[in-house]
């Protein structure tokens, strides 16, 4: 695109040095001035799409879902991260959660303020801003800061951000952010999930069987409708975060192949259950034997058929194929 835009510009300098000619009487002038005049030209493309760093998120980093008041979910919700809510303290449902719980605790409360300070970040960059409204859908987007003075939506096709693996997508908008169902954001070129920021200015709303791309910064609260995906982060300020049967997972972020969470109630967050370990080899799972009473859910990329549940030494063995 910018070799293109290079090679009109200097034809249009080259029609313009005759001019200049007649109007100079030393020949080396007549050269500095076409030069100039060409660099001047191929540098302002680049300052229309000056390079944004990414986002700090500080101690928010490791949180797949963040929420201010409660968090609800219903459904299969696993989230591959640590899940958060201050300065509330609850969460309905059973999520499955690999990483921590923290629910009105010092963690939570810290990972609030970062995300304050995440989110005015965001929200306060203004280097090379290019202007945007409504649709994205069915667009193809370098990276850069995007600013919509209004709400932006993913609809009518799907967004792909085009990029090396270093390059920072910032998306600022003063309302809402919503996709339709089954919308999608598509990274190309090596582009990253964690180099994608969405600083909404109120409420964001991810549509069912959606797949989407990188940390939401809201001020009020998130909506996942059922089965969407989220590569990225869930992170509300204010408001709740209501999930219904949806995979979220912090960028870069390894989740096992299998991986046993528990709870101490059928309708309780599901999380890492301690001392657990799986043998990819002999597809076993063993548990510690507890006096207490203790329900387990088990996490798998595939699907697959639980063949034997033994005692041994001490432990539940739990076979599988």
């Amino acid at each position: 695109m910018e070799a293109t835009i290079t090679i009109e510009t200097e034809t249009t300098i080259m029609k313009q040095i005759p001019q200049i000619i007649m109007l100079e009487v030393n020949g080396t002038k007549r050269m500095l001035l076409g030069l100039l005049l060409g660099v001047g030209v191929m540098v302002l493309p680049h300052a229309a799409t000056a390079a944004q760093a990414p986002v700090p998120l500080g101690s928010t980093a490791t949180f797949g879902v963040l929420a201010g008041t409660t968090v609800t979910s219903t459904g299969d919700t696993i989230i591959g991260g640590d899940l958060g809510v201050s300065t509330g303290t609850t969460v309905t449902g059973s999520p499955g959660v690999t990483g921590m719980l923290h629910l009105g605790d010092p963690t939570a409360a810290q990972a609030q303020s970062d995300l304050t300070i995440a989110y005015n970040d965001a929200a306060g960059r203004t280097v090379a801003p290019i202007s945007v409204a409504g649709n994205l859908g069915g667009q193809t987007l370098a990276p850069g800061l995007y600013k919509s003075t209004s709400s932006l939506e993913i609809s009518s096709g799907d967004l792909t951000l085009a990029g090396d693996t270093n390059a920072v997508w910032i998306f600022q908008m003063v309302s809402t952010l919503v996709t339709t169902t089954g919308r999608q954001v598509i990274l190309s070129g090596g582009a990253q999930a964690a180099n994608v920021f969405w600083q909404v200015g109120s409420s964001a709303t991810i549509g069912g069987s959606s797949v989407i791309k990188g940390t939401i910064l809201a001020a009020q609260s998130i909506t996942m409708v059922t089965s969407a995906t989220l590569e990225g982060r869930a992170l509300a300020r204010i408001g709740q975060v209501a999930l219904d049967a949806n995979p979220i997972t912090v960028p870069n972020t390894v989740i096992p192949p299998v991986l046993l969470v528990s709870a101490a109630a059928v309708t309780g967050v599901y999380t890492f259950a301690s001392g657990h370990s799986v043998n990819l080899l002999t597809k076993t799972i063993t548990v510690p034997e507890s006096a207490q009473v203790g329900y387990y859910r088990i996490i798998s990329g595939t699907k697959f058929t639980i063949t034997a549940i033994t005692l041994s030494g001490g432990n539940v063995v739990i076979t599988y194929n």
